[in-house]
């Protein structure tokens, strides 16, 4: 299913230009037109989900295997010293275009990016509550 009003099936489906790198019939892999990094790109579906919690279990499996292989390659070939594979998922998490896609940020030293959190400290009882609520 694609979503007419939907930006992100549009650039996977070539309904609006795009630099691509890597097609295939699941996904269009296109570099970000706002880039981190140089060489950012976008996984993206080329059917319409909201976020991982729809994105079914088969295309995640392949989108993880693609952002891996595609990371491998423009490490390689863009000569990038580390490398970030990001998804959001909602707004509090910082997903900002409401159609699943994973984002590949080559790193390069005194690139100037962050991608960082502040590390909490949780007491030992707050990890076992956290751990006995997932078991």
């Amino acid at each position: 299913m694609k979503d007419d009003n939907c930006i992100f099936c549009k650039l996977a489906n070539g309904v609006i230009p795009t630099n691509s790198i890597y097609e295939d019939d699941d996904f269009n892999v296109i570099l970000d037109a706002g880039p981190a990094t140089k060489g950012h790109a976008l996984i993206i579906p080329k059917e319409h989900y909201k976020n991982i919690y729809e994105l079914p279990e088969d295309l995640t499996a392949k989108a993880f295997v693609l952002a891996k292989k595609l990371a491998i390659k423009m490490t390689d070939r863009l000569g990038a010293d580390g490398f970030n594979i990001v998804q959001n998922n909602n707004e509090v998490a910082g997903q900002s275009v409401f159609h699943f896609h994973i984002h590949l940020i080559p790193r390069y030293e005194g690139d100037g990016q962050n991608i960082l959190w502040d590390p909490k400290k949780p007491t030992d009882e707050e990890q076992k509550a956290v751990r006995d609520s997932l078991i």
